[in-house]
């Protein structure tokens, strides 16, 4: 009966994830499977697809239920979806059907994980004096959660207004931290190395402008192809270009007509401005809560990357960052930090086009105060 209904739903529900608890000091190796990611947030929605098929003409009059909330929204939902015009997971107004990828459930709560497992696993014996990094936060975490399962010394060289969550995510992992201003962090960027560092030994492994991070971040792209093999555009928030570099390669090789955003916040749109200008730019940066994307400049490699792969960067306000951040949050139950949020903002302006949408929540790290600012309606100030 059980594998009838599995036949029977499939279609019409989520296979959800099992991803592991992060916590260090658990009694047991923890997995949650996250039923909240369903069509209306939880499982009833399977339930409901199954009794409905089953019904038949019974339908013809109506259905009804009792519930405190979840069974009444799967019920509503189901019963649009076969009769009459439906809700979706983003405004009833909004320019084309929009899919999250969720790369805020990977292990430290954003995508780098996946270029800095490749990265380390291509390094082989240069791994033995320890590896570091230059990151506002979501790079560091990665390296140093990565460093520690494989036992490897780690250093992250941070901006002294690195978010406190991220920062509080590196120490869990046991890295050393080296704050430094961010005109001298972005030297770091620049120049691919950290003199007091590189003297001791230490490895640098680049955010975003190495091949093996760009490869590893590609693997999201095949993905995509294999979830929805007719998608149309995808929108990627770009801070160095590795991830929407990574992503267009992948993609592009399989299927040229897919279209490729950037997207930036008004910040700090270094992209957008080196579009208009046709080549490699800086920007005179403001900081916000947008904090994971948005640089001083196009680090003049990658320029040379992105240029003909993407069709543009998206520019968007921190309110609308905010209000989207907000919005995933209430509609999917999906926490996303600034920057991956931003993708969803630039979805919604309608300039990635119409048809399939694919937005990349590329991370889930913010800090709490700055949360609740959002849920109350503000935009925070940094």
């Amino acid at each position: 009966m059980i594998r009838e209904a599995r036949e029977r739903i499939k279609n019409s529900v989520v296979r959800t994830p099992l991803v592991r608890l992060n916590v260090d000091d658990a009694p047991a190796s923890i997995f949650l499977k996250l039923e909240n990611l369903q069509p209306t947030s939880s499982f009833k929605v399977r339930g409901v697809c199954n009794a409905l098929a089953l019904s038949g003409r019974a339908l013809s009059k109506g259905v009804y239920t009792v519930s405190a909330g979840n069974m009444a929204q799967a019920l509503a939902w189901q019963a649009k979806e076969i009769g009459i015009p439906c809700s979706v997971i983003v405004p009833d107004n909004a320019p084309a059907s929009t899919f999250l990828k969720l790369e805020n459930l990977q292990p430290t709560s954003s995508f780098k994980v996946r270029g800095v497992c490749n990265a380390l696993a291509l390094s082989g014996r240069a791994l033995s004096k320890g590896v570091y990094t230059v990151s506002a936060g979501n790079m560091a975490q990665a390296l140093a959660w990565r460093a520690k399962e494989i036992g490897i010394p780690c250093s992250v060289i941070v901006p002294d207004i690195a978010p406190a969550t991220k920062l509080e995510g590196v120490k869990r992992y046991g890295a050393r931290i080296v704050p430094l201003g961010f005109d001298e962090v972005w030297e770091v960027v620049k120049n691919y190395r950290y003199g007091p560092l590189e003297s001791e030994g230490w490895n640098f492994i680049h955010p975003f402008a190495d091949a093996r991070m760009i490869a590893g971040n590609g693997t999201i792209g095949f993905e995509l192809l294999e979830d929805l093999p007719n998608l149309d555009s995808i929108v990627v928030p770009f801070g160095g270009g590795g991830l929407s570099a990574g992503i267009a390669i992948a993609v592009k090789s399989q299927n040229p007509k897919v279209r490729v955003y950037a997207c930036e916040p008004e910040t700090a749109a270094p992209l957008a401005a080196s579009y208009s200008k046709g080549s490699a730019q800086q920007i005179d940066r403001i900081p916000s809560f947008v904090d994971g994307i948005g640089g001083k400049s196009v680090v003049p490699e990658m320029w040379k990357l992105v240029r003909s792969l993407l069709e543009g960067s998206i520019v968007v306000s921190l309110r609308e960052t905010a209000a989207a951040l907000r919005l995933i949050l209430e509609r999917n139950r999906v926490l996303a930090e600034g920057a991956g949020a931003a993708s969803v903002a630039a979805a919604l302006t309608g300039k990635a086009g119409l048809g399939r949408v694919v937005c990349i929540v590329s991370g889930g790290n913010i800090d709490p105060e700055k949360l609740v600012t959002i849920l109350h309606g503000g935009v925070p100030s940094t």
